[in-house]
């Protein structure tokens, strides 16, 4: 049984930013406080410890409570790096990720995904959604992942690759279907910030 205190939530905000204009996206005002703020708030009642992975702004990061932790790999290198960070610091035997640019994340997030791994004798596990075409779609950006993974991730890092999804299927792997697509929005734009400032779900 994976209970909530054995896993640390880590929140991805070490990107550019570059289709946002290169602004810090977890910074961005949104319904009222920042991005990040408001993943921060859905994640942190999963888990017992939290983490931030930033690159920039660490104090504006810091602020919000949890240990920033910053990529040891430089240049920006992508999600990976992030949970490479976050893994080197977590206190915890599980890791569970989630990007700051989703505002909609799930409140039963890490709980289905534990049980998937606990049913399923999976290494790692992650959400999966279903488009309107019924085209399954991975989000392996949502991990919940053992500690001991992080030797695996630094080797796929240090083979020159980035990419998360063939990292992943690369283990064991627990796919969750969630039902809500929208949950897993994830705002990329300065469009997609106002529009659904503007009219979108509040959560």
């Amino acid at each position: 049984m994976i209970a909530r205190e054995d896993v640390t939530g880590l929140i991805l905000a070490g990107g550019r930013g570059s289709r946002m204009g290169g602004v810090d996206k977890g910074l961005q005002p949104f319904q009222g406080m920042p991005m990040a703020q408001h993943t921060l708030q859905r994640l942190a009642p999963q888990t017992g410890a939290l983490l931030i992975n930033a690159n920039r702004n660490a104090d504006r990061y810091a602020a919000f409570g949890p240990p920033v932790v910053a990529d040891a790999i430089p240049d920006f290198a992508g999600p990976l790096a992030g949970m490479l960070a976050g893994l080197a610091q977590c206190q915890t035997p599980w890791l569970v990720t989630a990007p700051c640019d989703t505002p909609f994340l799930p409140t039963d997030l890490v709980a289905r995904l534990a049980r998937a791994i606990e049913t399923e004798g999976a290494e790692l596990a992650i959400p999966v959604t279903v488009d309107a075409d019924g085209r399954r779609r991975l989000q392996p950006v949502f991990c919940l992942m053992p500690v001991t993974a992080a030797a695996s991730l630094r080797t796929y890092i240090e083979a020159g690759h980035r990419k998360i999804e063939s990292w992943v299927t690369g283990h064991r792997l627990a796919q969750v279907i969630f039902d809500d697509a929208l949950a897993f929005l994830n705002i990329n734009t300065l469009d997609e910030l106002q529009r659904h400032e503007g009219g979108g779900r509040s959560g």
